[in-house]
């Protein structure tokens, strides 16, 4: 049952413990290496003291005589048992198990011995309260070298016949440099200390070069110790296993090596301790190494912190002007006089460089402000000021402004500048011009000059970048915004009537307002044009989505009916003519269009006198208008129609009635219907008609629409989502 089991098993027979059998693991434990087969034809039969006969002295055959002639079993645990000859010998430890062997009458016959082999558990016991002391002083922030030590002595006392060593990797990355070896040699550990990380560097270097252990069992015959076998002779090494010791995170620290004074293999147990020392290493290395990082962070901290601040405390204050150029002259305000005396900011505009920043130090004179202003170009190309405007592209590649604005990237001189710089009555040394960069692109930069008082140093070099960097981000916004949002009002103003124009028997009042900040060209317009026949045509609409494509097809709607109107007998049909436009577009399926086209004409009594406007009015889609009568009463000509650019045929009912003295009829886009309080409630007609209801007779027509925007505003807070266009028509 025994023959292969992990416990050691003897029987023993006889008063004189006679070896009866064992199985394999006794063979090996008592004879190592020898073979079994050569142990049993010389064991086997012979009393145990005999056969092994180290168990003598050490207590084991006085444990067998107690169970033999009392018949109890022993149970005992850790017993420290030396195997092997004297100056051979090997320690282990074993839980051991001595039961008598009774025969049939109940006479001990002999004893059943089992052992197990606690060795390793043991060994790992106390290497895992080592490794305990270890990590406690690291936590404790001990220095390094004196847990490299540690951690060698702590080895060296579980594994007695070995020197052990912790090489550390340098800065360079090349070389490894003496950590710890308290055993070894004070003229070895010199000799090794910045040794080369190579393929045959010895163990070490090799280890750390390959990031893998290497094991050399004997120095005097392994070509990788051909550069240092004379030192390892002299320093009576004679074998040596190396591991690299690695970061959590893949990167080398260091080496760990296990000497010994005579060649041997590597057995299990050494592996044991070179894994787990490697890794407490590794910890402390580490742990070292982070807190190397963290105190010389710290003091950065502290040498930069007022640094950090003024960049800070600068970007802010630039960020809260939305106004552009302005705030690249508060940029210039603040860099001095931190950065140093005089700033100076251009930028590219149209292929040429504008000079849009000044700032000077208290004082200088006013004038240089004025010289160094006038002197952008100058400055651009180095002096270069007798060139005609017309070549100011080309002066963007030459002087220092140029570069950088070519390149991206930071330049500087320790030349002084020319031109107006020369009228400052400073001693300037030199200057440093860093780009104005935002999303990849460079569209301005920033100069500073330095003084014999105030040189330029890599102080001042990074700071002027890192303010740069944080500045110009907010700084192009608000040139981009700015840019965006007059191109918007004016491609805007293009698709409205840049005036209402006088149409006989009716005031008039309009107003457009874009949604949010009015960066996109929006959907909603309104266009009053003249017929033939003393007629007018009105039409308001509002086109889906928002830009370009709403942009194209406004004006093709705009651009349709006042051509087809003069030619077409009823409002349906120039809507008809409209939705015919709109489907014949190649992105059709986009074109969808909500409008009122109405046409108006004056009519008059049998003596000629005025008798009020004749109106008539389709509407495909849009809002209803709203017809105050002067009386007060309200209600909602025309019927709604289909939107346009949807089917081939909409449906769309005209209706006609006439406008009388102090009739109004106000004509809106979605905008204002669907405009929401803070709450999400609609403003929706009811609110537009209790906003009508005081102005009933009035005959001011921008009264009646400013009446109609201030209770949109009250509304809303004066905020939109969306586009805003309303038509006021009064008769007179």
């Amino acid at each position: 049952m025994f023959a292969r089991a992990p416990v050691v098993f003897a029987a023993l027979s006889g008063p004189d413990h006679l070896l009866q059998g064992a199985n394999q693991a006794f063979f090996e434990t008592v004879g190592g290496e020898r073979g079994r087969d050569a142990l049993g034809r010389e064991m086997l039969g012979r009393p145990v003291g005999d056969a092994v006969p180290e168990l003598v002295p050490q207590g084991l055959l006085s444990l067998l005589d107690s169970v033999y002639l009392q018949g109890r079993p022993i149970v005992t645990s850790n017993v420290a048992v030396l195997l092997g000859s004297v100056g051979a010998g090997r320690l282990r430890y074993f839980d051991i198990s001595l039961e008598p062997r009774r025969d049939q009458d109940g006479r001990v016959q002999g004893i059943a011995f089992l052992g197990v082999d606690v060795t390793r558990q043991r060994a790992a016991h106390k290497l895992a309260a080592e490794q305990q002391a270890l990590l406690e002083q690291i936590a404790r922030d001990a220095p390094l070298a004196e847990v490299l030590d540690g951690m060698c002595r702590a080895i060296e006392k579980l594994s007695p016949h070995v020197l052990s060593s912790v090489l550390l990797l340098d800065e360079s990355g090349t070389r490894l440099l003496h950590g710890a070896a308290p055993s070894l040699p004070d003229f070895y550990n010199e000799a090794i200390d910045g040794c080369e990380i190579g393929p045959r560097e010895g163990s070490c270097g090799t280890a750390a070069y390959r990031r893998e252990m290497v094991v050399v069992n004997e120095i005097a015959t392994d070509p990788l110790w051909t550069d240092y076998r004379e030192l390892a002779g002299q320093a009576g090494l004679a074998a040596c296993w190396s591991s690299p010791v690695m970061s959590s995170t893949g990167e080398l620290l260091g080496t760990f090596a296990m000497y010994h004074r005579t060649p041997r293999p590597l057995r299990e147990e050494d592996l044991d301790l070179s894994i787990v020392f490697t890794r407490t290493a590794a910890l402390a290395i580490e742990r070292h190494r982070t807190e190397i990082a963290r105190h010389r962070a710290h003091e950065r901290e502290h040498t930069l912190s007022s640094d950090l601040e003024f960049v800070l405390r600068t970007s802010t204050a630039v960020s809260e002007e939305a106004r552009y150029p302005q705030n690249l002259q508060r940029l210039a305000q603040l860099a001095v006089p931190t950065l140093g005396p005089v700033c100076v900011i251009d930028v590219l505009e149209d292929g040429r460089v504008r000079r849009v920043a000044v700032a000077l130090a208290a004082g200088l004179p006013d004038r240089a402000a004025a010289l160094l202003a006038a002197g952008a170009s100058a400055h651009a190309s180095d002096g270069a000021s007798d060139r005609s405007s017309a070549h100011a592209s080309a002066h963007t590649e030459d002087g220092p402004v140029g570069r950088v604005l070519a390149t991206g990237r930071t330049e500087v001189s320790r030349a002084a500048p020319g031109a107006g710089w020369r009228e400052l009555g400073l001693d300037i040394t030199g200057r440093i011009c860093v780009p104005l960069t935002a999303r990849g692109h460079t569209f301005g930069a920033l100069t500073v000059v330095a003084t014999a008082d105030r040189p330029l140093g890599p102080r001042t070099i990074v700071l002027a970048e890192e303010l740069a960097r944080t500045a110009a981000a907010g700084a192009e916004t608000t040139r981009q915004h700015a840019q965006r949002a007059r191109l918007a009002h004016d491609l805007q103003a293009g698709l409205l009537l840049a005036a209402l124009p006088d149409v006989p028997g009716v005031r008039l009042a309009a107003s457009y307002r874009p949604a949010g900040e009015g960066l996109d060209i929006g959907g909603d317009f309104y266009d009053i044009f003249p017929l033939p026949g003393d007629r007018w045509g009105l039409v308001i609409g509002d086109v889906c989505g928002r830009g370009a494509h709403a942009a194209t097809t406004t004006a093709l709607v705009r651009n349709t009916a006042r051509a087809v109107a003069p030619l077409l007998p009823t409002p349906g049909a120039v809507a008809d003519a409209v939705n015919a436009a709109l489907l014949a577009r190649p992105d059709s399926d986009e074109s969808f269009v909500t409008l009122i086209y109405a046409e108006l004409r004056r009519e008059h009594g049998v003596h000629g006198e005025p008798a009020g406007v004749a109106v008539s009015m389709v509407r495909a889609g849009h809002p209803p208008p709203v017809l105050h009568r002067a009386d007060g009463t309200v209600y909602a000509p025309s019927p709604s129609g289909e939107l346009l650019g949807v089917s081939p045929e909409p449906e769309l009912v005209m209706e006609s009635f006439t406008l009388r003295s102090g009739d109004h009829l106000v004509l809106v886009t979605d905008g204002i219907l669907e405009a929401r309080d803070p709450a999400g409630t609609f403003f929706g007609e009811e609110r537009l008609v209790s906003a009508l209801r005081p102005t009933a007779g009035a005959a001011d027509a921008r009264r009646i629409l400013d009446a109609l925007t201030d209770a949109v505003d009250g509304f809303t807070g004066g905020l939109t989502d969306d586009d805003q266009a309303a038509l006021v028509v009064v008769a007179e």
